[in-house]
Parts: C-alpha cells; structure tokens; sequence
C-alpha cells in the first residue's frame, strides 16, 4: 500500500462517515477515525497523541473515542476519554476490537471500521445517552496522518 489513501476508497470513506454520524445519533459521545500509514512511536502512544491534535479531550462530557489505524503497521487501537474511562470495565472495547479484527482478517477493512463505529456507538450509549442539548462536538470526517 503505497498511500493512506489508499486504504480506502471514498465510497467506503462515506459509508465510514454516515456510520459515525448513525452511531452519534443515540449517544452524546464522540467517535473519530483516524489513519495514517505508520508510526514509529508505540502505537498506544500514538493515538493518545493523536486524540489530543483532534481535540477530542476537550469535549463537554469526557466521552470521546478515537479508532486509530497505523495501515503499514497492521495495527489499531481504540481508545476513550477519561469520561468512559472511569464508568467502564477494563475489557470494554474488547468485544469491539474482536469484531473489527475478525473482518480486518478477512481483507475487509470498511466494513471492520463500520461495524467497530457501530459497536462503540451501542457501547457508548449505555453511559452516555442522547441528551436533549447535544450537539455534535468534533467532526465526523476521517482525519488522516
């Protein structure tokens, strides 16, 4: 793979985007997707990294996610704010890696990343359901390294 672009086309990149805007609908937490073609910080590190360049630790409620891909380096990580943190069990995005890892086994990265929205959003709203003020914090758009 010569380009994160690459990755995936822009119809997957919209399917991805409307996803994130379906998955939002139920809950006041935040979900962003970010890719890039590797890293050479470990790749926890760097998502934290990245999940404080998109500004996504200043939402009102602490409860934003960020699914990060390294593509090169066959790698993701999910990782939540504080928010989410201290509500949840440690294994909390375990069920949701599995699904995403078992579709990425298969070559189908979109549909992992679709499912892996999906399944956060369902998470997400058990602790942080749909407020009557909400509003839409951070982008949905896929932001790239």
């Amino acid at each position: 793979m010569s380009k994160v672009e690459d990755f995936l086309t822009k119809e997957e990149e919209q399917e991805i985007v409307e996803a994130i805007r379906m998955a939002e609908k139920n809950t006041s937490g935040e979900i962003r997707v970010h890719i890039e073609k590797t890293t050479s910080k470990a790749h926890f590190d760097r998502a934290l990294e990245v999940f404080h360049e998109l500004r996504m630790d200043e939402t009102r409620l602490q409860n934003g996610v960020l699914l990060y891909f390294a593509v090169d380096d066959k790698n993701f990580v999910i990782c939540g704010d504080k928010g989410i943190n201290d509500l949840v069990s440690a294994d909390f995005w375990g069920c949701t890696k599995d699904v995403m890892t078992s579709h990425f086994k298969s070559g189908n990265f979109k549909q992992g990343i679709v499912d892996g929205i999906l399944n956060a959003g369902e998470q997400l709203k058990k602790y942080f359901p749909s407020l009557a003020d909400d509003s839409n914090e951070l982008s949905n758009e896929i932001s790239k390294g």
